[in-house]
């Protein structure tokens, strides 16, 4: 079979009953049709293959076993040619071809024109690269160019075929910036218009298509759809489908696969990534605390908790981690004592069957609540100090349902209230306080995956396999108040409320098993999801953590090496992509703590514990800030004090709703951010470039010169070259224009050791001719002025000392810039002071080298 390069519609299939039929494929809401809409008879014996033109639009190629058949689908009687191998060796004008000869694992590359031996060939056992698959591969084939992800450096999709899914596969190219488009990984590719049509090939045309650009900003605007398109399943997929009902001999040109404006990119994904907007959370750091904070050599882990279990639990004293013995025992480990534990005679809660799910108390820390396979729910308190025996005898247990326990959950603000779910398909509340069932929940038709307290306690949200979300009110009805669409896949899912109890996220898996989260209003869940993003492949479920303060939720799943973090917010895009965190090995999962433990002083937002296969990791995620001196009170928003029960059980289930207390995490001794003193404006200086486009050619001499001699005049240590008397004229100008030309440039004692060699020979130079004219001129040179625009600055017509002193303090003193003058002209009256007192040490030598030839 083979898809239209032109018609994203139109499929052309050969089977064993030695017909080609092209379908016309539907919406995928629509049905599909039960007829082919062409069906060819080439009568040449079984058909091998069936091959589109790559440049023609409605010329097909069918391998048949007597010859190959070339036909063009508007014409139903006859193939065009097929009474030999020349015709077909001309379907595709190219000069190369690989071949794969599956028995060798080889590779080979032929030149169609010389088929005698091929051109070069290659071992499938020597590539560069592999990528391993979880499944049995069954087919792949290449997701055309125009659908890769090319923001996220993509260049290579290919779709894989398994016994039961299929699954994309996507190759990127590693580069420091991503999210923008390179366009060295993307030359312009072929496009989705046909060059030409099957009779103007026949009649020898050999027009090549038109190359359009993969560059986003670069495609037309009509290549975008509406999200309701973007938001059907197959559009993933095989190009997906579209309605054209232009006839079979001029498909209609292919517009680009739909996109959703309200969804991002993931790695995988076909969709375009939005425009995301800025986060004060983009580039979050997480890292690893020293080691001397880690608990190690932890022995036996359970490795095999079922996926609706988060795989252990923490809280701010204790850890508890189902172990892999017999009984269904719980290691119980102490945060304040952190290091190596011993190899035997580990105290354990011996809990009699394998545990399901476990979760500790928000109000007690020392309560430990576990669910096993036996449909029973023990709670086991852990003795002030830790545990110190093996405990077989848990404090309370809770009995009702009749199979199997998926997950558990505290109540957020009351205190003594549990929930559970069950294969039995119903969901329980219990009051610990009594140790009696006081809610029972129905209406799930399959299993739940998970489930979810609002934060104000007054409702249960579920994810359930049927593909719905559910929301409950217990205290009101045992069925649910509102119901919805939930993801398609049916690996698994966890739910968690957002965005202040209005928004639902749900992290599950596509129908083409891609993990992605799903937000969806609370308010109308029969809508669907508001937004949603693929994230990547992977056969675990994303667990997440949703922070309410910030509205960062970080999500990883078992198995995983890297740690997802996004920025909630309740508008379109809804899902701002952070920093992730990748880990040196797999991890089992995350517990994180409460906001407390976070160290507001280096900006913390949260502290998780990273379970492995040995060790328990804290693990600090951190806003790069630079005034950490400062509270950051736009980070630490006033938190919620979870530790504390707003009511109590009974309270609750009479109908009293509770809310938490809150506290400031600013430490008295730190300021906030938003009140730390404003910094004084530091004076901008325009570039010099600026100054040097507004003046003239001798402006721009004189104030390079001053700051030559500035800089030079700065030296601690008088310079071999101040003393020289005569410089060539012309050794002088050669550097001044070099000068000119590379701009103003930092002139220090490395400048000046530099040019001493040329100042000697300079002077050797000057000595050399002895004239006065050429010691005159060396000194304008050196100054930047002659000798009579000195005199008319200063407006001097005789050299005397004391005349040169007195005009000279009487123009810098009127220049002065606290008077109205300017740093410019007190520069000029100190160069022509500088010129005229050159040349009253000239005249003397003049006068006395006269009198010595007489």
């Amino acid at each position: 079979m083979d898809f239209s390069p032109f018609d994203e519609s139109l499929l052309a299939t050969c089977s064993g009953d030695e017909t080609v039929k092209l379908w016309r494929l539907r919406d995928p809401e629509s049905a599909q049709p039960s007829e082919a809409e062409l069906t060819l008879h080439p009568g040449h014996g079984k058909l091998e293959l069936v091959l589109f033109h790559p440049t023609s639009s409605g010329l097909l190629a069918v391998g048949a076993t007597n010859s190959p058949l070339v036909w063009d689908t508007s014409r139903q009687d006859a193939p065009l040619a097929g009474t030999g191998t020349s015709t077909y060796n001309t379907l595709h004008k190219s000069f190369m071809c690989l071949s794969c000869t599956m028995r060798g694992r080889e590779v080979r590359l032929w030149d169609s024109r010389k088929l005698s031996s091929s051109v070069s060939s290659a071992s499938l056992g020597t590539a560069n690269g592999h990528c391993l698959t979880d499944a049995p591969t069954r087919g792949v084939c290449a997701v055309p160019k125009l659908d890769l992800d090319v923001m996220s450096c993509e260049v290579v999709r290919v779709l894989q075929l398994t016994d039961s899914h299929i699954v994309p596969i996507s190759y990127q190219v590693p580069r420091k910036v991503c999210h923008e488009f390179h366009a060295d990984l993307y030359p312009d590719t072929v496009g989705a218009t046909p060059a030409m049509s099957a009779g103007e090939w026949w009649q020898g045309g050999n027009k090549q298509m038109e190359k359009v650009s993969l560059n986003p900003d670069k495609r037309p605007k009509s290549q975008t759809t509406n999200q309701t398109a973007a938001k059907k399943e197959v559009q993933d997929m095989a190009r997906g489908c579209s309605t054209s009902s232009s006839p079979l001999s001029t498909p209609s040109s292919s517009a680009a696969p739909t996109r959703s404006p309200s969804s991002t990119s993931g790695l995988s994904s076909g969709f375009l990534p939005s425009p995301s907007p800025s986060t004060k959370f983009r580039h979050i750091q997480g890292t690893v605390m020293h080691r001397d904070t880690h608990i190690t050599n932890i022995r036996g882990l359970n490795l095999t908790t079922p996926g609706e279990c988060d795989g252990f639990c923490a809280n701010s004293k204790h850890v508890a981690v189902p172990l892999a013995t017999s009984g269904g025992q719980i290691g119980v480990f102490e945060r304040s004592k952190p290091g190596r534990q011993p190899d035997t005679n580990v105290p354990t809660f011996q809990n009699s069957v394998n545990v399901a799910d476990l979760c500790w108390d928000p109000f007690d820390p020392h309560r430990l609540a576990v669910a096993g396979d036996d449909a029973k729910i023990r709670l086991w308190q852990v003795p002030e100090g830790g545990l110190v025996e093996t405990l077989t005898e848990p404090d309370l247990i809770l009995q009702g349902h009749t199979e199997k326990i998926y997950s558990i959950k505290f109540h957020p603000l009351a205190s003594g209230l549990l929930v559970s779910s069950s294969y039995d398909l119903t969901v329980r509340l219990w009051n610990l306080d009594s140790g009696d069932q006081v809610k029972l929940l129905t209406g799930h038709e399959d299993q739940v995956f998970a489930m979810a307290w609002s934060p104000d306690g007054k409702l249960l949200a579920t994810v359930c396999k049927d593909g719905k979300v559910r929301i409950y009110e217990p205290r009101k009805s045992a069925t649910p108040v509102q119901e919805g669409p939930g993801p398609g896949g049916h690996r698994g899912a966890r739910i968690v409320w957002v965005c202040e109890g209005k928004y639902l996220l749900v992290s599950g898996f596509n129908v083409q098993s891609e993990r992605g989260l799903y937000l969806f209003s609370a308010d109308s869940l029969s809508s669907g999801a508001v937004g949603n993003i693929n994230v990547d492949v992977s056969p675990s479920i994303l667990i997440p953590f949703y922070d309410p303060d910030t509205s960062v939720v970080i999500l990883t799943g078992k198995g995983d090496t890297r740690v997802h973090i996004y920025e909630i917010v309740p508008e379109s895009p809804y899902f701002v992509e952070c920093s992730s965190f990748n880990t040196p090995e797999p991890h089992k999962g995350l517990a994180f703590l409460a906001k407390t433990e976070c160290n507001v002083q280096d900006v913390e937002i949260a502290v998780a514990l990273m379970l492995t296969k040995t060790t328990v990791e804290p693990v600090s995620f951190k806003v790069p800030r630079v005034k950490k001196e400062f509270f950051q009170d736009d980070v630490y928003p006033d938190t919620t004090i979870c530790w504390e029960p707003a009511l109590t059980a009974a309270a609750w289930l009479s109908g009293s709703n509770g809310e938490h207390k809150k506290m400031s995490l600013k430490p008295k001794d730190m300021i906030p951010v938003s009140e730390a003193p404003k910094e004084v404006p530091v004076k901008k200086y325009m570039p010099s470039s600026y100054y040097l486009e507004e003046k003239t050619d001798e402006q721009k001499k004189d104030e390079l010169l001053s700051a030559m001699v500035a800089k030079l005049g700065n030296l601690d240590d008088p310079l071999p070259q101040e003393a020289f008397e005569g410089v060539d004229e012309d050794e002088w100008a050669k550097y001044l224009a070099q000068i000119v030309v590379m701009g103003v440039q930092v002139v220090g004692r490395a400048f000046a050791r530099a040019l001493q060699q040329e100042f000697a020979a300079s002077q050797a130079a000057a000595r050399a001719r002895g004239t006065s004219g050429q010691q005159s001129a060396a000194a304008s040179s050196i100054t930047g002025m002659s000798l009579q625009e000195a005199q008319q600055i200063l407006n001097i017509s005789t050299l005397t000392p004391e005349e040169i002193q007195k005009n000279y303090e009487h123009l810098f003193k009127a220049n002065d810039k606290s008077v109205g003058g300017s740093f410019y002209l007190q520069s000029k009256v100190v160069r022509a002071k500088e010129r005229l007192e050159e040349e009253l040490k000239i005249q003397p030598d003049q006068t006395q080298k006269q009198n010595t030839e007489t």
